[in-house]
């Protein structure tokens, strides 16, 4: 007999714990098969064997002859009554759900209007807090930028007299440049850098230096100038800026359910075009007003430095100037002096260089002295060369004679070093001479330059509130 195998059903059984309707909760029995094939009644019908089940190739029993008999069936009696009380209960269940849904529905709407009305008087409340905060900030900016615009005129106006002040203490300067100017025509020694040369110089430099002082106090008056502007430019953006959000804010706090112009902006809540927080906001305006306040403290700082250059640097010219004119006197005092005393070193000269004159002589005739008793030595050396053979013995004669030659060319020798020396001093005199002569012939000139020249151009000098900048 041919052995039957159906497919593997162990997998597809459904027991009452894998399978159950969704609203139903119905259950089959663990022994409930799928419909049996389409021509199952025909097979029963027919002398046929039972087939043999297997699994996986393995005989697991045979099913028997009666069970293939009995008609088959889905559900029993218990699924049937068991599916009636399963709808009752359903029903029972969203009743009552649906019950409770309406109550907690009312109960919603109820808290959703007082929700409602609530968060609308919390906004109004916080935008009113806001415009105050607004108009509190706009106060305070309009006040800080008067005092800065104040500052700003003040800081103007020392800067125009440190203007005036600079451009005055060309006057000072051009005097001492002239004045070293006509001192560089001074001649021979007397273009010396004295003290009225030092004094000048030191003069040029203390103008130059109040100049300098006085453009660096005008570049950094400007440079605050342009701080406090940049302050001023912040102020007035801010304040801008608080009076466009006032008037916003304003007129969304007068808004009401009833108002006029309301209407939908459909995601107008995800749009977040936010910069700052209430904590950044207010200390913005602060940061805005502090740096104002820093500028304003820095412009009267300024001022006060420009009042003090003003009064140092006129005090300082003054000072040199006053110096500079006594080292004029001082320094005429000195070459009239210097001019005497020339003459009086003169006259030494000229007996100094009449004795140096007769040592001179003296010298000469010393050399010529010495002349024939070097020749004489070194004759007889000479002649001693000549003796023959062994004859020509180191006696004590040789040795005396070479002494002796050595010793006159050593004295000829220092004699004649000596009248070089003599004679480079004679020259040296003569030089000085000349000097002397030429320095009696320029101290007239000098003392010319130094008091009739330049004593006569410092006779003037600008005044000291020229010198402050307050008049021309």
């Amino acid at each position: 007999m041919q052995e039957i195998r159906f497919p593997d059903i162990s997998a597809q059984t459904t027991s009452a714990d894998t399978y159950r309707h969704p609203n139903l909760q119905l259950s089959r029995s663990k022994t409930t098969l799928h419909a049996p094939p389409a021509n199952y009644q025909t097979t029963i019908g027919k002398s046929y064997a039972p087939p043999v089940l297997t699994r996986g190739g393995t005989t697991i029993g045979a099913v028997r002859s009666e069970a293939l008999a009995t008609p088959f069936r889905k559900y029993t009696t218990d699924d049937w009554h068991r599916r009636n009380q399963d709808h009752f209960a359903s029903s029972n269940t969203q009743r009552s759900t649906s019950e409770r849904l309406r109550a907690d529905t009312y109960r919603m709407v109820q808290e959703k209007d007082q929700l409602t009305n609530k968060q609308q008087a919390s906004s109004s409340k916080n935008i009113g807090d806001r415009v105050a905060d607004i108009d509190f900030w706009k106060s305070e900016l309009r006040h800080e930028t008067d005092l800065l615009v104040g500052e700003t005129n003040a800081l103007t106006e020392a800067k125009k007299r440190l203007e005036r002040a600079l451009i005055e203490s060309e006057s000072p300067l051009g005097i001492s440049k002239e004045c070293i100017y006509n001192r560089d025509k001074r001649e021979g020694i007397d273009l010396v850098h004295d003290n009225v040369e030092q004094q000048l110089n030191q003069e040029v430099d203390v103008i130059r230096a109040c100049q300098e002082k006085m453009k660096r106090l005008i570049a950094r008056a400007e440079q605050q100038l342009q701080n406090n502007r940049g302050a001023q430019h912040e102020l007035d953006k801010d304040s801008h800026d608080k009076m466009g959000a006032f008037s916003i804010d304003n007129r969304c706090h007068a808004l009401q359910n009833t108002s006029a112009g309301i209407n939908y902006f459909a995601g107008v809540e995800h749009i977040d075009r936010t910069v700052t927080i209430p904590t950044s906001w207010a200390k913005f305006s602060d940061d805005n007003i502090r740096r104002s306040q820093a500028e304003r403290a820095a412009s009267a700082k300024m001022r006060e430095e420009i009042e003090s250059c003003l009064n140092k640097t006129s005090n300082d010219m003054w000072t040199q100037w006053n110096r500079v004119n006594v080292a004029f006197t001082q320094r005429v005092a000195e070459q009239v002096d210097a001019k005497n005393k020339l003459q009086s070193h003169l006259n030494r000269t000229l007996q100094e260089i009449h004795d140096v004159e007769s040592t001179i002589t003296r010298l000469q005739r010393a050399i010529d002295e010495k002349e024939r008793p070097t020749k004489v030595a070194e004759t007889r050396l000479d002649e001693r060369t000549r003796r023959p053979n062994l004859e020509l013995c180191r006696d004590p004669a040789q040795l005396q004679l070479v002494h002796e030659v050595k010793h006159l060319q050593q004295t000829l020798a220092n004699l004649r070093l000596r009248l070089q020396e003599e004679q480079e001093a004679l020259q040296r005199l003569v030089t000085t001479r000349a000097n002397l002569e030429h320095e009696i012939r320029t101290k007239a000139n000098s003392i010319f330059i130094d008091q009739e020249k330049c004593m006569g151009m410092r006779k003037t000098f600008p005044t000291t509130p020229r010198l402050s900048g307050y008049a021309y």
